[in-house]
């Protein structure tokens, strides 16, 4: 892996409302300054938590200013809030890091009371920078694109709050692939993995691989399986039965499907970086996420 560039110009994003994460914020902001770091506060994280802490001393603003001028942006919450984030950030390239102020934080490495010691690290350009594939997915209806988003986790079209199963077809590169009644599909990339398709019992997968898993939710025949696709293909879905279809991107945003849609799945011409501490591993995050069982003692 290559080298982190020292940064100079860091950008802090928060979960708003929270007492905790204006508390962190604020020592944070305080610290990096210390340290001569230029310090940007996205401005929606500032207006929620700027009734907590007096913030009037740093720069806040948006995300396209944070896109243009910061290094780096330092996530203070859960996998929601960074998820948010770097979708926001994507066309941007600005590398990521998160701090875990969640319960899980599969994507948040830096635990909360070590968020200062992490900093040496991070400002010295310790830290190590890893890609994160991201999904980009359109909606067309009549042949038309009527709505589009980019998605770190997963795209996820299902039945939607009426009992009813959804009916859709699927298309991979053109080819037809099989007709499914089911509770929806999940379209998840190895980042997604762990998410809402893990708990679907699709596969884990390294997120350094260049895959898509295709997880069916509640399939109608259990000879429905979940399968992994190269990230080079375009995936296809056409909505054939549904009373009230929907496409959630990232389980943030959420459009309103109808019957003869199709949302088409590609992945994304951009990436996010990951920004990993000294010592950071994969697997020994799943073993502490998951609560994989250790090697048992003397054996």
């Amino acid at each position: 892996m290559n080298r982190l560039r020292q940064p100079r110009t860091i950008a802090l994003v928060g979960k708003y409302n929270s007492p905790e994460i204006a508390e962190s914020l604020s020592r944070l902001a305080q610290y990096l300054h210390e340290r001569g770091v230029s310090v940007f506060i996205e401005r929606e994280t500032a207006g929620h938590i700027g009734k907590l802490v007096d913030l009037a001393r740093w720069v806040t603003c948006g995300f396209n200013d944070i896109g243009a001028h910061a290094d780096v942006a330092i996530v203070l919450g859960g996998d929601g809030t960074m998820l948010n984030a770097a979708r926001r950030l994507a066309r941007y390239c600005v590398p990521l890091v998160g701090v875990n102020q969640g319960r899980l934080g599969f994507m948040t490495d830096i635990a909360r009371d070590d968020m200062l010691t992490c900093m040496d690290d991070l400002l010295d350009g310790n830290f190590q920078p890893e890609s994160r594939m991201l999904l980009a997915a359109e909606v067309l209806r009549g042949g038309r694109e009527i709505a589009s988003n980019l998605a770190l986790n997963d795209v996820v079209i299902d039945k939607g709050a009426i009992g009813r199963l959804i009916e859709f077809e699927l298309f991979i590169d053109g080819e037809f692939i099989f007709n499914l009644r089911s509770d929806g599909l999940i379209v998840s990339t190895p980042t997604g993995s762990t998410a809402y398709a893990l708990s679907a019992g699709g596969p884990i997968l390294h997120p350094t691989l260049t895959g898509i898993a295709l997880v069916p939710l509640y399939p109608h025949a259990l000879t429905y399986r979940p399968v992994t696709v190269n990230d080079t293909v375009e995936i296809e879905l056409r909505i054939t039965h549904a009373d009230d279809p929907r496409v959630h991107f990232d389980g943030q945003v959420t459009q309103d499907l109808q019957v003869g849609d199709s949302v088409r799945i590609h992945r994304s011409d951009h990436a996010i970086s990951f920004l990993h501490p000294p010592g950071y591993s994969y697997f020994s995050m799943l073993r502490q996420k998951l609560q994989w069982s250790e090697r048992p003692k003397g054996s």
